[in-house]
């Protein structure tokens, strides 16, 4: 069997997975703050219930919102800090006496859904996630594109493309530079772009009902943030040229984005024509922890 666990800012769910990829158990538990040898404890605890509960054992995946440094093998980029300059995966690989493979939480969400997701059966899916923050996976017939320096996906910090004069520099992101995509396409750009344009502050779910209900400012908002979607996404197709498309995040869960969207992204293309499919996702919040099982069941390549 195949155990994977969600490392997530608050809590940490595990699942293990059975060769076709269903569900034998779950278990879930509070990440514990601030604390790296809690953490440890909790992680291996998981996958000790799960075994005890099943008879068995498992390999182990593990998505993180960060990613192991190729340079120094600590993890980097993690949100919750006190993972940052640890040896992660090798301290857990020798509590557990086995390997344990570690990806980005975005890879292992586009790795679940091409595996057995939306993106099924496709050579090259591109995961995105529009979320509180904006970023992505790639997957490559069955594999996760991660890249020497672990970065591969990590869209939100471009630039938006073909910026117009109101767009220049952009907002300020938390990596120091202005007008990355995050700070366009994520659920707080697009309150935060609607609090600009007309000096309400609503949430994303807010600007999203008004823009259902027909509020004048509430579509337009909804217009511009689908406009800057395209463009971004248009940037990463004339590069990967992805055979599908997935969305996940919070606000993959508008619908109206699956309308909009494709439509919008072709006059962008360099093509005649543009028919990759933008795809909601099929796991939804279990996408995460099921696609670091299908990591950990996979070969170090």
């Amino acid at each position: 069997m195949r155990i994977g666990i969600d490392w997530g800012g608050t809590k940490m769910e595990a699942v293990a997975l059975d060769e076709t990829g269903e569900t034998l158990a779950r278990e879930r538990v509070a990440t514990p703050q601030n604390d790296y040898d809690g953490c440890l404890a909790a992680a291996i605890g998981l996958v000790r219930a799960l075994e005890a509960g099943l008879g068995r054992q498992g390999t182990v995946g593990i998505g993180i919102p960060g990613a192991i440094s190729p340079a120094t093998g600590l993890v980097k980029n993690a949100n919750s800090i006190w993972l940052n300059g640890r040896p992660l995966d090798r301290d857990l690989a020798e509590a557990l006496g086995r390997p344990v493979r570690m990806e980005n939480d975005a890879n292992c969400f586009a790795l679940s859904e091409a595996i057995d997701g939306a993106g099924a059966g496709a050579a090259v899916v591109w995961a995105v996630i529009l979320g509180t923050g904006a970023g992505s996976g790639i997957a490559v017939d069955g594999r996760v594109l991660v890249g020497p320096h672990r970065i591969a996906g990590e869209w939100g910090h471009n630039p938006l493309p073909w910026p117009r004069d109101d767009e220049r520099p952009g907002p300020a992101c938390f990596c120091g530079r202005h007008g990355c995509l995050e700070t366009f396409i994520s659920g707080r750009g697009l309150a935060a772009d609607h609090a600009r344009r007309t000096g309400t502050t609503l949430t994303a779910e807010a600007i999203i009902a008004g823009m259902r209900e027909g509020e004048p400012a509430a579509r337009a908002s909804y217009g511009v943030y689908v406009d800057r979607l395209a463009r971004g996404m248009a940037h990463v197709i004339h590069i990967l040229d992805p055979d599908a498309i997935v969305l996940g995040g919070g606000l993959s869960e508008v619908d109206e984005l699956y309308r909009d969207l494709p439509a919008r992204i072709a006059p962008w293309i360099f093509s005649d024509a543009f028919t990759a499919p933008v795809r909601r996702n099929r796991h939804g919040a279990s996408s995460g922890v099921r696609g670091a099982a299908w990591l950990g069941g996979q070969s170090a390549a």
